[in-house]
């Protein structure tokens, strides 16, 4: 049975159709794949993607004050109103924990929608790629959705791309039939570092990976609003074991 690896740079790039009944990953590194890692291993209960601001605002009004929080970002700023923006670093326990999240951003709550007839949709960021990868490693068919920058490219998402398509086309001893996009990601990977850190031979120094981030569309336009140190946060590689599934039934973000 031929075992297939496919890429897509940007959401738009595939029919809803092609992923339907699929294993999906959406990546979003800057930033809603990655605060939504932290968000969960702050104790929130599970996250709820909406697409527009006023879908979130009326979301949030079906639970108790006490049991939501409302985040996420328009332009890469916090929304007025909502509790939370779009920084990682902003979900701890003290303000998610045992919380429902109603979490709307400009890119990536969009390309989780677009997976929304998929079979199993996995979020993926730098903080947690080791342990997508063991949920991808058995996996005959897999397919990986960068959220991109207001439908731009950006490199940040087709870094972690390629890097998970490199660790398992290693893993597999070249096993995979790949789409162009996902040939293209894994070069961006192989060729962006020194050898060890490719492999995972060498934990990668988040210093490293993030002056790289910083040079995608994304991290240039987090820096220009003065969100610069979430870069460095996205770029802790490896730093949380837990997967964020989205149910596509419910359309509720857990972990497993």
């Amino acid at each position: 049975m031929t075992q297939k690896l496919n890429v897509y740079a940007l959401p738009t790039l595939v029919d809803e159709e092609e992923l339907a009944g699929k294993t999906v990953v959406v990546i979003d590194v800057l930033r809603a794949t990655t605060t939504i890692c932290c968000a969960l291993e702050a104790g929130a209960r599970e996250v709820i993607p909406c697409l527009e601001i006023e879908e979130a605002r009326r979301m949030a009004e079906q639970f108790p004050p006490d049991e939501v929080v409302l985040g996420g970002e328009r332009g890469g700023l916090p929304i007025d109103g909502f509790d939370l923006g779009n920084s990682p670093d902003e979900y701890r326990p003290e303000s998610v924990s045992g919380k429902s999240l109603v979490f709307t951003t400009t890119n990536g709550t969009r390309a989780m929608l677009r997976c929304r007839r998929a079979a199993r949709v996995l979020l993926a960021s730098f903080l947690n790629a080791s342990a997508v990868l063991r949920e991808l490693a058995a996996l005959d068919e897999i397919h990986l959705v960068c959220a991109g920058t207001e439908g731009q490219y950006s490199r940040d998402d087709i870094l972690l791309a390629g890097l998970l398509v490199d660790r398992l086309e290693r893993s597999g001893a070249g096993r995979y039939e790949m789409n162009v996009q996902a040939i293209t990601a894994r070069e961006n990977w192989t060729s962006s570092f020194a050898v060890p850190y490719v492999i995972g031979a060498e934990p990668m120094d988040p210093e490293v990976l993030a002056a790289e981030l910083r040079r995608s569309e994304a991290g240039r336009r987090l820096t220009a609003i003065g969100q610069e140190t979430d870069i460095l946060t996205a770029s802790l590689v490896d730093h949380l074991s837990l997967v964020p599934v989205l149910d596509t039934d419910s359309m509720r973000i857990r972990s497993e």
